[in-house]
């Protein structure tokens, strides 16, 4: 079933309420190979935990139990979460040239002269629209190594000079996202680098994958919190998607965790590069790709080719897809900028925020309000969202939240 309305795109995937787990399609997400991802990430002295932030108040505007927002924005200051899977990956990558499993590796043998004699200076590679290249820029100078990192046009040049002030060359490209992930391939061949990203591609699966288990690291301290505090688990899970990695790893943790207990999940995108609500409206089983420029606001969820470990994993467990234009990322940029009193107010940054957003419109929308009660939102429903990133673009969160730009009317 798919719906139109005010530019809000929906369609239900129907197979996900009669699929049951299955252990071969997230095993590698399970609790206890991500908790050892965790312990590693753990060495560096730059780790917390981010705050699971309950908004009480919204919460009871928009007559639901609760909402909680895991607030990636405070990840190792870096304004985004990004670093968890681009660090990890790298780790992964340094054992596997020294022949070494990680858990008997530290942080401090990875950055010794020995092992610097031993692999030299090794150049990782990637394309991003900023906050991935971020992270991997600053990894691989905690650990003593190179990056190149290539950015689709149209990129914030704020996010390409935080780029470079961690060491990495850095440029802006004329492609479009899928366009500089290739063009990063072939760079990478020509000057031995290794590439680190999250999507896959023929005989490129591995790194990938560990960057998924990095990802799934929120979700872990998410459930850990919880259960610290002795309280229930979300019963909806809102999860953005650009290449669909980070929103595989965290519902592949959930089942995984939860099995046939698991929450419902809501996949979102921007209209103009919705790679994944228009898979499941073709609804063959593949993964279809959008292609041209993809110019949204939503920067960090441009992205035309759906990961194919993460499609597999999406298009077995989530239950509704949902395709939205910038005005509703812009929304919950808002939201949460100023929240009602009693509640914390959070700087989410374009591709953070469109959760909150979307969320907002289908509990107070008249006319979302079939989708609202497909997907069982009410009193007794207790909503997860991520806030995947900050203002990693100050410039234009200011001409958003200050200024208006992007004005929701429905």
């Amino acid at each position: 079933m798919t719906k139109n309305t005010g530019g809000v795109h929906w369609v239900i995937n129907e197979k996900a309420k009669t699929n049951r787990y299955e252990e071969k399609w997230t095993a590698f997400l399970k609790p206890d190979k991500v908790s050892e991802t965790q312990q590693w990430l753990m060495q560096m002295e730059e780790y917390e935990e981010t705050p699971l932030i309950h908004m009480k108040k919204l919460a009871e505007y928009l007559q639901l139990e609760d909402i909680l927002i895991k607030d990636e924005a405070r990840r190792f200051d870096l304004n985004a979460f990004k670093v968890l899977g681009g660090a990890y990956a790298l780790v992964r990558v340094l054992c596997e040239k020294l022949d070494k499993d990680p858990a008997s590796v530290s942080l401090e043998e990875l950055r010794s002269q020995e092992v610097k004699e031993r692999l030299g200076t090794i150049l990782f590679v990637t394309a991003t629209d900023g906050n991935h290249g971020h992270g991997l820029a600053w990894a691989a100078k905690k650990l003593g190594h190179q990056a190149h990192i290539f950015m689709p046009k149209g990129s914030s040049t704020l996010r390409l000079e935080r780029i470079k002030l961690e060491g990495a060359e850095a440029e802006i490209t004329d492609l479009n996202y899928d366009d500089a992930v290739r063009y990063a391939q072939e760079y990478a061949k020509k000057h031995n680098g290794i590439v680190v990203q999250d999507t896959v591609w023929e005989d490129y699966e591995k790194i990938p994958g560990w960057i998924m288990q990095g990802y799934a690291v929120m979700a872990e301290e998410i459930v850990e919190t919880l259960h610290a505090a002795e309280e229930k688990a979300p019963t909806h899970v809102i999860l953005q998607a650009g290449v669909g990695s980070f929103a595989a790893a965290v519902l592949g943790y959930f089942v995984e965790r939860y099995q046939e207990e698991a929450p419902i999940f809501i996949i979102v995108e921007p209209n103009q590069a919705d790679c994944y609500y228009r898979s499941a409206k073709i609804n063959d089983g593949l993964p279809h790709s959008v292609t041209g420029d993809m110019d949204t606001i939503m920067a960090g969820l441009a992205c035309g080719e759906p990961s194919f470990i993460a499609w597999k994993i999406i298009n077995r467990y989530a239950t509704t897809y949902i395709s939205c234009p910038d005005e509703v990322a812009a929304r919950g940029m808002r939201i949460l900028a100023a929240p009602l009193e009693g509640d914390e107010a959070i700087i989410s940054g374009e591709s953070g925020a469109v959760g909150i957003g979307v969320l907002s419109l289908m509990m107070k929308n008249e006319s979302l309000r079939e989708l609202k009660e497909k997907l069982n939102l009410n009193q007794q429903s207790r909503v997860l969202c991520i806030n995947t990133e900050g203002d990693t673009d100050p410039e234009h969160y200011r001409k958003v939240v200050w200024d208006g730009k992007n004005p929701y009317e429905a």
